[in-house]
């Protein structure tokens, strides 16, 4: 077992260019033809190599993502390159649930199996705002939206595993996590938002996540394994919002240090298709070995908060604008409003009707038995 290094009170950016940077390749892997694979963002970096190498195993893919262009064009690429027709997009947005539902109703409606999920997308130092449910960008995209993903696909996860052959959940965490700190009484990071400690934290819910899901799927006698892994540095966009001293460092080691896109989706490969993984669960792997995360990963009981708080927050679809007017942090001060979809929305001409409202209060009062005295009081 490798163990990695912890690194207390360091910036996560600095996390990853401190990491050992040693390539670990592209194995080759037992073709798998009638198996299906959903990669999420796997329209480009990681994700796209991850969907890339799986078509070429024969597997059917389906790249979900935000942006239906690069979608489109990633399924073109991968089509014209691997001479595989089973690959295509649909559209797929983490910042919201609704979403997130919609995606599932697509894809149960096409009547296929799911035997890979591999959770790839995310973003990384983005600054403070929110996702459409009110949920601060790194927890909500990177984890919630996730989070959601696998609970509604876990069943036909389970229809499609096997004793012979798992269905697999490969969930890609980051380096970043050894410095994470998880407050379940601050998930949204609203007393002092820092970039750099959102996006550790929602790596670190991932591992915890991962941990717990595999010993409740081992407590049923599923089939279904799932793993956390690190990709390791890699040269993505990811970058883009780095302040300006790591943009320069970035720019002088990434072509000698980094690795490529290819080369960071080789653990997610390894996870999602090498035979000696049947059957193995609850680990953290990093290039192509089962490694120790940090500390905090361990914590059932930290697991099992976060599982229970994590449920209570991405809610059956119609509960979701509830949690947002109950919990955005934009709706502070904010009263009289109809919402929809996390939105402001104008209700029917009606409901201004200021007289009507008054009459209405009045009537209310007098049916369900209010004193006059407590009346005024409204």
């Amino acid at each position: 077992m490798d163990n990695r290094l912890s690194f207390p009170g360091l910036p996560p950016v600095f996390v990853i260019i401190y990491c050992s940077f040693e390539m670990f390749g592209i194995s080759i892997f037992p073709k798998q033809n009638g198996r299906v694979a959903i990669v999420t963002g796997g329209a480009k970096g990681i994700g796209y190599e991850t969907a890339r190498h799986l078509a070429r195993l024969g597997m059917h893919i389906i790249i979900a993502g935000n942006s239906e262009n690069e979608g489109q064009e990633a399924v073109k690429r991968i089509k014209e390159e691997n001479l595989n027709q089973k690959v295509e997009f649909i559209h797929l947005d983490l910042t919201s649930l609704k979403s997130v539902h919609w995606f599932v109703k697509k894809f149960n409606d096409r009547g296929l199996p799911l035997h890979i999920l591999v959770n790839n997308a995310g973003v990384m130092l983005v600054p403070e705002r929110t996702t459409q449910d009110g949920f601060e960008e790194h927890i909500g995209l990177n984890y919630l939206g996730h989070f959601l993903l696998t609970k509604l696909l876990l069943d036909k996860l389970k229809q499609s595993g096997c004793q012979e052959s798992s269905a697999r959940i490969v969930t890609v965490s980051s380096a970043t996590h050894y410095c994470g700190e998880l407050d379940l009484e601050d998930l949204q990071s609203c007393s002092c938002y820092s970039s750099h400690r959102a996006y550790a934290q929602s790596k670190l819910a991932l591992v915890l996540f991962t941990y717990y899901l595999q010993q409740r799927l081992t407590a049923e006698g599923s089939h279904v394994m799932t793993n956390a892994v690190d990709p390791g540095v890699v040269n993505t966009d990811l970058y883009q919002n780095i302040c300006w001293p790591a943009q320069l460092l970035k720019g002088l080691v990434a072509g000698l240090l980094f690795r490529t896109p290819e080369e960071g989706a080789s653990t997610s490969i390894y996870a999602a298709a090498a035979p000696e993984l049947e059957g193995v669960g609850g680990c953290y792997l990093y290039n192509g070995q089962r490694t120790k995360s940090a500390d905090a990963s361990y914590d059932e009981e930290l697991q099992s908060r976060l599982w229970t708080l994590s449920c209570s927050l991405t809610p059956e679809e119609g509960a979701s604008t509830s949690i947002y007017a109950a919990a955005a942090q934009e709706l502070e001060g904010v009263g009289g409003c109809y919402l929809y979809n996390g939105q402001r929305t104008k209700s029917a001409d009606a409901s201004y009707d200021e007289e009507l409202q008054s009459r209405l209060w009045t009537l209310s009062c007098s049916l369900v038995g209010i004193q006059e005295q407590h009346r005024k009081a409204y």
